[in-house]
């Protein structure tokens, strides 16, 4: 039996929809992750972008665990000496663009790349519930239902 490889003519991507609305932001991004990339399909193929494209709506109501909210920082440069600035994840996700937490986490566990880039191509985030893809007849998926653990 030969190893069955993906060619671009045999993918087929879905439309996901996962509402993060109390769910643990590490374990949302891991599942996010995975659809993206195409691990939870058996047409996987490494060198491929398989993955579907998933909308997560609710960003600005992720639960984070322990006291990440105060002490889990970024950290950004602007280029002048002793220009090093951060911000707080809590003060992220009270500020103007609270989807940027859940995109950087899913972000940085997808490989680095172009394969990387072109699979988050497929992540659309969003703060609040509205979005604009009603016409793609999104499936939903039930990360908080898939674990306990999930839902804190």
């Amino acid at each position: 039996m030969k190893t069955y490889s993906a060619k671009p003519a045999d993918i087929e991507k879905k439309w996901i929809i996962v509402d993060a609305e109390d769910v643990v932001l590490g374990r949302l991004a891991t599942v996010v992750a995975t659809r993206l990339r195409g691990k939870h399909k058996p047409t996987y193929t490494p060198h491929m972008d398989d993955g579907d494209n998933v909308i997560v709506i609710n960003a600005d109501k992720i639960r984070l665990t322990g006291k990440k909210r105060e002490n889990d920082l970024f950290y950004w440069h602007t280029g002048y000496p002793g220009g090093i600035k951060q911000r707080s994840k809590g003060q992220i996700l009270e500020g103007e663009h609270p989807q940027r937490v859940v995109e950087k986490a899913i972000e940085r566990m997808v490989p680095r790349g172009p394969l990387g880039r072109q699979a988050m191509s497929g992540l659309r985030v969003y703060a609040g519930t509205e979005h604009p893809h009603e016409a793609q007849q999104p499936e939903v998926l039930d990360v908080a239902g898939m674990n306990p653990k999930n839902k804190r």
